[in-house]
């Protein structure tokens, strides 16, 4: 599953606007929790006393009374000799009758949370036990399609009506009778009857399809025959159509409505590719019988074992996705979670970083293969600044944690992001071949099994021969991140530069005095020099031999640690570093100069960086500046544009007014969309009336949604109220949603 915003995890909406985070990092910030996650109630992974082996679920579905009878056969083996009794999870349904594998009735007790069933005799260890629940349901419409277990969602906004059973993260037993909790996995069957014309979707393989023409109905029969945790179960039906594909011999299905089927391989084409990347990167074969893909309601997407489901705004057309490429993030991240989440599995709901953490970096990794370091860097400090936003004005938290009211509380920007940036430093700090050992030899020793960040921390020892108990004690199991203040002075006599590098976070609330490698650099006119040191303590005092006077100098050279950094530079090195450095460090520099506008140098610095910079992230930042934004800039890259009740930071007016307003124009026809955007971002906040031909030219013949979006912005900014007729024709376009959403808004900005 996958995070974009501050939302509930695994219902992960696609995002229908744009996410601008302004961070205005400070070393002296002080963590305030605006919510106690500590007074949470005290978590612990659940005991139980058998293991389920099988599920064979069977269940007739009846779309018109919204309703469904079922029958569950469990299978299962004792811990312990005596067992009496068998307690499952079940919910929402009315259990009328349990018999034994013999077909004995046999007594049951139901309660709203559990069902208890009395076995004929006390088994053994070891013995197999097998008995079957019938139960009954009804009135389990759900126009969304958003909550838990079994739900016929009625036709709506051109999509047909669907069955629907979501299982994440304890929703299993709302559909079936189980031990419901991810530290238990058992193989699973299906076996559904819905009305003619639908097809049913589920885990694992087709064992066949019935067809019954005088009772109009179908009955599909699915086998999961690899265990998986019970959160991981899936049932859809309706009337889907279906496009095949294939890596080598496995099936690769991609389910979708009748209506999109002229969009629908857009955001599914390169499925193959990042099945065969993934496999390749972990060094462990797709594990499952099938990978499929399918369009349901409600918001996110949700891997269910082979047969992940996204929501909707999945298929966009081809126009849509140079500005919302979801396979390079939502499909890769959800394929990625059939290894960590699916083939391995988080013990208890406090660990589900390992899920989450290394599904998210997976985006990082694909971004590497796809479009280079520049473009991982890029990725990996979106999801480092997503996780502070959240840091900074919401809670910390140890990204193992054991406190929650729900397990939903997990899935934040903690278990994503940041757990996918801790996941970069261990990278780094094993080097790339130990680390790619230490996944392969996680997956292959603990595949099918449910895990805890034990095991992980032990995998790195027996693959790399590294103990990573410090850094697990600091990255994992306390709070926070370093705040560092670092300064650098150069001595001409003795030729050496000294770095003090300061750790100001308050350590009150557990957040510890990181102990970290951070490699230095500088650059001189005869080259650069980098030497790694390792910082501990509240201070740490190094020196390098440094023949010249510096031309620029970097601090965390790679760009590797999570952090908050304060580092003064004068302009000439910002200037320096905004032409040389890499794409990150130039990010970086622009955002610095544009605290500095005053000084004539930076003017031309930035238009010539804006128009000129080999990387379109550095180019779009400029144009932002320029536009009279104070940095550093942290953009959502799925997203692209800024979008909305975003204008803090904004100060027009800080450069040349006759200068500007032609320069974005020209900038406006950058090759990437997402400068375009940014440059009409720009144009925007001068609210120049004198603008609008121009915007309004441009909006017609651009190619990109994010630029649009951001031209309708930019007309709204104006507050020209006789461009009501244009926005309000923007915004009944049959086109992607940015387009509405942003001619609304701009209609309310010009009232």
């Amino acid at each position: 599953m996958s995070f974009i915003i501050i939302i509930k995890m695994h219902e992960k909406t696609y995002p229908k606007a744009i996410v601008f985070l302004f961070l205005g990092l400070s070393a002296a910030f002080l963590f305030p929790q605006r919510i106690d996650v500590n007074s949470r109630p005290l978590r612990s992974e659940p005991s139980r006393d058998y293991q389920a082996l099988h599920y064979k679920v069977s269940l007739d579905l009846d779309p018109a009374a919204a309703a469904f009878k079922g029958e569950t056969e469990v299978t299962l083996t004792p811990f312990r000799d005596g067992l009496g009794f068998v307690d499952l999870d079940a919910q929402v349904y009315a259990v009328t009758a349990v018999r034994s594998g013999a077909g004995a009735p046999l007594a049951f007790k139901q309660t709203p949370e559990r069902l208890t069933v009395t076995l004929t005799r006390p088994a053994q260890a070891g013995e197999k036990v097998r008995f079957t629940v019938s139960y009954h349901a009804e009135n389990l419409t759900d126009a969304r399609g958003g909550r838990k277990g079994i739900m016929f969602v009625p036709a709506a906004n051109g999509n047909p009506a669907v069955i629907l059973a979501r299982s994440f993260p304890d929703g299993a037993r709302q559909w079936f009778p189980c031990w419901d909790h991810p530290n238990a996995k058992a193989t699973l069957e299906v076996i559904a009857t819905v009305p003619a014309g639908n097809r049913v979707l589920s885990n694992g393989r087709l064992v066949g399809v019935i067809e019954h023409p005088e009772a109009k109905t179908r009955t599909f029969h699915w086998s999961q025959e690899k265990p998986q945790s019970t959160y991981l179960s899936a049932l859809i039906a309706g009337p889907y159509l279906v496009t095949e594909d294939k890596l080598g011999p496995l099936p690769i299905d991609y389910w979708y409505y009748e209506k999109d089927k002229a969009d629908a391989l857009v955001a599914f084409k390169r499925t193959p590719e990042i099945i065969a990347f993934l496999g390749k990167t972990y060094g462990y074969d797709y594990p499952w019988a099938k990978y499929d893909q399918i369009i349901v309601p409600g918001g996110g997407g949700t891997e269910t074992t082979s047969a992940t489901m996204l929501f909707a705004g999945t298929i966009h057309d081809q126009k849509a996705d140079k500005d919302f490429p979801v396979d390079r993030w939502l499909v890769n991240h959800e394929a990625a979670h059939h290894w960590w989440g699916d083939l391995v599995t988080c013990r208890d709901w406090g660990q589900t970083w390992i899920n989450e953490s290394f599904a998210t970096y997976s985006e990082v990794q694909f971004a590497e293969y796809d479009a280079g370091p520049d473009a991982a860097a890029l990725d990996l400090l979106g999801k480092r600044n997503r996780y502070l936003q959240e840091a900074t004005t919401r809670y910390i938290r140890p990204i193992v944690f054991d406190r929650w009211d729900s397990p939903n509380d997990n899935f934040d920007r903690h278990t994503y992001q940041k757990g996918a940036s801790v996941i970069h430093m261990m990278r780094r700090l094993l080097g790339d071949k130990p680390f790619s050992a230490f996944l392969s030899h996680f997956l292959h020793k603990h595949a099918f099994q449910p895990v805890d960040t034990h095991d992980v921390l032990t995998a790195v020892k027996e693959a790399t021969g590294q103990n990573l108990d410090w850094f697990f004690d600091e990255w994992l199991y306390k709070p926070g991140h370093p705040l560092l203040a670092v300064t650098a002075d150069w001595n001409a006599a003795s030729k050496k530069l000294a770095w003090r590098i300061v750790q100001t976070q308050d350590t009150s609330a557990g957040i510890p005095y990181y102990r970290m490698p951070v490699v230095l650099a500088a650059v001189t006119p005869a080259g650069r020099a980098e030497e790694t040191v390792w910082v501990s303590g509240r201070e740490t005092v190094a020196t390098m031999d440094c023949p010249q006077k510096p031309l620029m100098l970097r601090f965390d050279s790679g760009d590797v640690l999570l952090k908050e950094l304060t580092f003064v530079r004068p302009v000439e090195e910002l200037i320096y570093q905004l032409g040389h450095d890499d794409a990150m460090g130039r990010m970086w520099a622009a955002g610095e100069l544009a605290r500095r506008a005053d000084d004539p140098r930076v003017l031309p610095a930035l238009m010539q960086s804006a128009r000129a910079d080999a990387f379109w992230a550095v180019r779009r930042d400029a144009c932002y500046i320029l536009g009279g934004f104070e940095g550093p800039i942290e953009m959502d890259e799925r997203a692209n544009i800024p979008f909305t009740r975003l204008n803090d930071g904004w100060h027009p007016g800080k450069f040349p007014a006759d200068t500007i307003p032609a320069f974005l124009r020209e900038r406006s026809a950058d090759p990437n969309p997402k400068v375009r955007a940014a440059a009409f971002w720009a144009l925007g906040t001068l609210k120049d009336r004198g603008q609008i031909p121009f915007l309004k030219e441009r909006f017609a013949a651009e190619d990109s949604y994010g630029a649009q979006g951001a031209i309708l912005v930019a007309l709204g900014k104006t507050g020209d109220p006789a461009l009501a007729p244009f926005l309000r024709a923007a915004s009944e376009m049959k086109a992607h949603p940015v387009i509405k959403q942003a001619a609304d808004w701009a209609l309310k900005e010009i009232k």
